[in-house]
């Protein structure tokens, strides 16, 4: 449920900088990943995922962990930047959603179909695609914290295990895969690497993208207040402090 939100206090540099520093280093983890993944995905699957437990690294592992492992690391690392995007969304409202806009021009008709109707569908989308942006659109739109937890930790667990029941099922496949990745492991890791460096050198090269947005963060949004500079089919009334 998506409430009604009043005027908040955007907060200091200090709390800006506590929330961005953990963003910027899950971040850089998720970009090692997948620079490493041919190379860690079946020789040191754990550590994949606790650096990115993207669907493809879950999928392409769960056959090579045991349940405790897959389902207490796999969580954790989805669900640890998810509460600190809602922060980021409660504290400064409309103005962090615009950060959002600049600093991801691709996604800009998706984030405009999310913002014109996250009053309506806002718990479905936390349960079913708890990115990092949708949970900045719930502290954003006023979600109710209880809520956006019960959502966010529910929909997580049930991913988790949708993936390792699609991945008992297509074992066959998925060993295959494997197979392929340890055969042609080197030029795999090259396109890896390099597809991860050009990317993060572009995002830095026009100062946009999550890594470049993260790292600019405190200055970019750093005397904001909440209630301005929103886009203009995202329209949430305005709250004050977490319940």
């Amino acid at each position: 449920m998506v409430e009604p939100v009043p005027a908040r206090r955007a907060p200091g540099r200090r709390t800006l900088v506590l929330i961005a520093t953990p963003l910027v280093l899950l971040t850089i983890a998720a970009n090692v990943g997948d620079a490493l993944a041919p190379s860690l995905v079946d020789s040191h699957p754990l550590l994949l995922i606790a650096l990115n437990a993207r669907n493809r690294n879950l999928a392409l592992t769960t056959n090579l962990l045991d349940p405790t492992s897959y389902y207490v690391v796999g969580f954790v690392r989805l669900v640890l930047s998810d509460p600190l995007f809602y922060l980021l969304g409660w504290f400064y409202g409309d103005a962090a959603v615009k950060w959002v806009e600049r600093n991801t021009r691709t996604l800009g008709d998706t984030l405009r179909w999310v913002e014109k109707h996250f009053t309506r569908w806002g718990v479905p989308l936390v349960f079913f695609l708890p990115n990092n942006w949708i949970c900045l659109f719930a502290g954003a739109a006023g979600m109710r914290p209880a809520i956006f937890i019960a959502a966010n930790v529910t929909g997580t667990v049930l991913r988790l295990y949708l993936i390792r029941v699609l991945g008992n099922v297509f074992e066959g496949p998925i060993d295959w895969v494997l197979e392929q990745i340890a055969a042609y492991r080197l030029p795999l890791l090259a396109l890896s690497i390099g597809a991860v460096a050009f990317t993060v050198l572009s995002e830095r090269k026009t100062g946009r993208g999550e890594l470049a947005g993260l790292t600019t963060m405190p200055e970019d949004l750093e005397g904001e207040e909440p209630g301005t500079s929103t886009s203009e089919p995202y329209e949430p009334d305005r709250d004050g402090s977490p319940d």
